[in-house]
């Protein structure tokens, strides 16, 4: 398989399991707001506004099992969500003062799906 065809695959596998991420938080009603957020520290895969008004910034990863996924997300892009969440939030009302958490949610290669809330904290 060559590169561009693989880089393809990767993108669409991704894009899938963001699909089947945002499907799960809207059954458990929340609403979407964003999905792939770009900002000045990063993207941001997924964005929530839960029933009380907090916002849930969302990292997905996907991997064949759920424990390579979850291996995925490093310090450095968890610093990285934390800059782009901040710089996100800046942009609302509230600023700062806006209730929020980062959370990671896994997909493996059977479609499923593993959510840690508030997974990522604040360096």
């Amino acid at each position: 398989m060559n590169k561009q065809l693989a880089g393809q695959l990767a993108y669409l596998s991704g894009q899938s399991a963001e699909t089947q991420v945002a499907a799960r938080y809207e059954q458990q009603g929340h609403i979407l707001r964003e999905s792939r957020w770009r900002g000045k520290a990063g993207e941001i895969d997924l964005i929530f506004a839960a029933a009380k008004g907090d916002i849930i910034f969302v990292e997905v990863k996907k991997a064949r099992r759920l424990q390579d996924a979850a291996h995925r997300i490093s310090q450095r892009q968890q610093q990285r969500l934390c800059l782009a969440a901040e710089e996100y939030i800046a942009q609302l009302p509230n600023g700062a003062l806006t209730p929020m958490r980062i959370d990671a949610a896994f997909v493996d290669g059977q479609g499923r799906i593993h959510i840690c809330e508030n997974a990522i904290a604040a360096f």
